[in-house]
């Protein structure tokens, strides 16, 4: 159906049926979905004229709530630009449109929590970075294109897309397909010579979620936070692209919110870490080929466990495709030293060369393959891991752009003022992106990114975006997660249930001990502005609430985990 649902389509609503009209082409067919039976079926144009009308930009797909089936369509979109002569759209706005008629077959209790599955749904649709095309594959990077069969060709857009990154599979299942990645598409201009410049992060949809409740791997070797971002230049109907990966460190350890700043991660001791590891890196390269992997952790304090872990799988697997870096992000950069990080790209400097980069010329033959990629992580896969990203792509474009003649012999895309800007913003906007959807708030360091340098004012704006991320990831995370675990149908509504895993009352503790704690406190400052008759006297007092409202703040401390924002549906289970 990938022609079928095009840039502009109608939908017509009447109390049995919805219509869905594609408005180009010369279309005759119209998608009619029964409302009763649920049936979908492609129909002659025979619109009752009693139908309500609304202009829409394309079908997310449908999903089951608690008042039954619901149609998730796009209503508003915007033109981010053309990907190799196709038009790329963003979503911007969602309708979920309900199949019954009325709420009323349901109880109170059922209406609320169906209230909370439309709004945990639109959490999701109205988080950044929902993007389409109607007649290309943006799920592919350049070069798993241009290797394919005719077979591949033949196919609808939604049966060869790559899995990993089309969000609404689930809510597809006969539709147009949606990516949740970002993407930056310029025109730049060097030397007077004009070329397209884009990048793509592809963000995977398999073990997705936020950063504290879904880290490290699943049983299938997928990793959480998993994004392939490819670097795309076009020239003279030459194209090239250099693809780069980051994903949480893959073996099996968790970090779950307990209103610390920094929770301790746990690497689980139960499970046999290296099948999970063995089955991801296989996995990377039959799609990437050789991996050389940047460990940008810490080497001491609490991350230092997981480098030493993460070094001493990659030795045990013995595999000569695998390649371990650990650079100490923090320590080499302390104090603002942002210069070192040349150490770490001169260091991997020979295997970025022998690697290369995919390149096709005007007449569509390829003359270069990427023959592997740098798989990047620091502890959320964010801050750290794309600055040094924005580095090693800066590099291979160096490359690119001297190959196909827009750079001459011994120019620095450094010196080139106008197009570094836009490059070092289009890599901090890339950074933003990724962050908001898996820390919820911007991403950090993005000053370096942006300038080169690092500032006071970013560092300031760091502390803030820290503070947003503390209060969302100990309070508002759990329904963030839960949100995306029912959009990607990992937790299915089963209408016949009379309660959902939403009703779980909360203990005792979670409403009594803030409530002593703040009256405590406001009695300790009261019994210090109004003073006792002596000092004695008002000493004990402020003695007295100050010893209680430090003990129930340690009590609350203690138990941490019982007074975060937990997910409620499918991450329950996996507490460890």
């Amino acid at each position: 159906h990938a022609n079928f649902h095009s840039r502009d389509d109608m939908g017509h609503t009447t109390s049995e049926k919805f219509y869905i009209e594609a408005c180009d082409h010369g279309s005759t067919d119209v998608l009619t979905i029964d409302r009763v039976s649920m049936e979908m079926t492609l129909t002659g144009k025979d619109i009752p004229p009693s139908a309500v009308t609304q202009p829409i930009c394309g079908v997310m797909g449908t999903i089951r709530l608690v008042a039954g089936m619901y149609l998730v369509v796009i209503t508003k979109k915007k033109k981010v630009g053309d990907l190799l002569g196709h038009a790329v759209w963003k979503a911007l706005d969602f309708d979920v449109i309900s199949y019954k008629k009325t709420v009323l077959h349901l109880t109170d209790n059922q209406m609320q929590d169906n209230k909370a599955f439309l709004s945990m749904m639109n959490s999701v649709l109205h988080t950044d970075g929902f993007y389409f095309a109607t007649d290309y594959d943006l799920t592919h990077t350049l070069q798993r294109l241009a290797n394919t069969s005719p077979e591949f060709q033949e196919m609808s857009l939604l049966e060869r897309a790559d899995q990993r990154f089309v969000w609404n599979g689930h809510l597809l299942r006969e539709f147009i397909a949606q990516y949740h990645s970002v993407i930056t598409m310029k025109s730049c201009c060097i030397n007077g010579k004009v070329f397209e410049w884009n990048i793509i992060s592809r963000r995977s949809c398999f073990r997705a979620g936020v950063r504290y409740y879904v880290r490290g791997i699943d049983s299938e070797g997928h990793a959480a936070n998993f994004v392939e971002t490819e670097q795309i230049v076009q020239y003279n109907g030459s194209k090239a692209s250099f693809v780069q990966t980051r994903g949480s460190i893959p073996f099996y350890w968790s970090q779950r919110p307990n209103l610390k700043y920094k929770p301790k991660p746990q690497i689980s001791k139960t499970i046999n870490h290296m099948d999970g590891f063995q089955r991801h890196f296989d996995s990377q390269i039959i799609l990437y080929g050789r991996q050389v992997i940047l460990n940008l952790i810490n080497q001491k304090g609490s991350e230092k466990p997981l480098e030493l872990a993460f070094d001493k799988m990659v030795t045990s697997l013995g595999n000569s495709m695998i390649k371990y870096v650990a650079f100490d992000f923090h320590k080499e950069c302390s104090r603002m030293r942002w210069h070192r990080l040349q150490i770490l790209v001169d260091m991997v400097a020979e295997m970025q060369d022998e690697f290369g980069y995919f390149l096709v010329d005007v007449d569509g033959k390829v003359l270069l393959q990427q023959e592997g990629t740098f798989r990047s992580n620091c502890m959320d896969c964010l801050d750290r891991t794309n600055v040094i990203q924005s580095l090693l792509a800066r590099r291979s474009l160096q490359s690119q752009l001297q190959r196909m003649g827009v750079l001459h012999m011994g120019q620095q895309i450094e010196d080139q003022a106008d197009f570094e800007k836009i490059y070092k913003n289009a890599w901090a906007d890339n950074a933003n992106a990724c962050a908001k959807q898996y820390a919820g708030t911007g991403a950090l360091k993005t000053d370096f990114t942006r300038t080169g340098k690092r500032t006071q004012w970013g560092l300031l704006m760091d502390g803030w975006n820290s503070m947003i991320r503390y209060y969302k990831n100990n309070f508002s995370d759990g329904f963030r997660q839960d949100s995306i675990d029912l959009f990607l149908g990992n937790y299915a509504v089963d209408e016949a249930d009379l309660t959902t895993p939403l009703r779980e009352p909360k203990d005792w503790k979670f409403l009594t001990l803030p409530i002593i704690m703040v009256v405590a406190f406001s009695m300790c400052i009261i019994c210090l502005l109004m003073a006792g008759d002596t000092w004695t006297e008002t000493l004990a007092y402020v003695l007295f609430w100050g010893t209680a409202s430090v003990v129930t703040a340690g009590v609350i401390l203690f138990n941490g985990r019982d007074f975060v924002d937990a997910p409620k549906l499918v991450q329950k289970e996996k507490l460890d």
